[in-house]
């Protein structure tokens, strides 16, 4: 017998997705909570507001709103690590949510 000659299973399919780092921002944004379409094409949370850093020792220093692109919400929805929430409204007017596949990525890769 000739171990090659032997038929094997098929592997399953792993897709070892690589992401930019412009998209593991977006994915922990979308972690830390649903992403609403704002005006511009980008995308961040509901009611977001510049805040203060209280820890700041000598003065406070406004925090940026974080926020997405379209582009980039599109390409977390290819990869299936972001889903539509809303599934009967346009994927470009609804929320979006993290998916429990993004967040498995998150734990294993960042």
């Amino acid at each position: 017998m000739n171990q090659t000659a032997t038929a094997t299973a098929p592997a399953p399919v792993s897709t070892a997705i690589t992401l930019t780092p412009t998209q593991i921002r977006g994915l922990k944004l979308a972690k830390d909570g649903d992403l609403y379409p704002q005006e511009a094409k980008r995308w961040t949370h509901k009611d977001a507001v510049v805040t203060y850093k209280k820890t700041d020792r000598f003065k406070e220093r406004p925090q940026k709103v974080k926020f997405l692109t379209t582009t980039t919400v599109e390409e977390l929805r290819e990869y299936g690590l972001i889903k539509v929430l809303d599934a009967d409204a346009a994927p470009e007017e609804a929320a979006h949510g993290i998916t429990m596949a993004g967040k498995i990525w998150l734990l294993k890769n960042k």
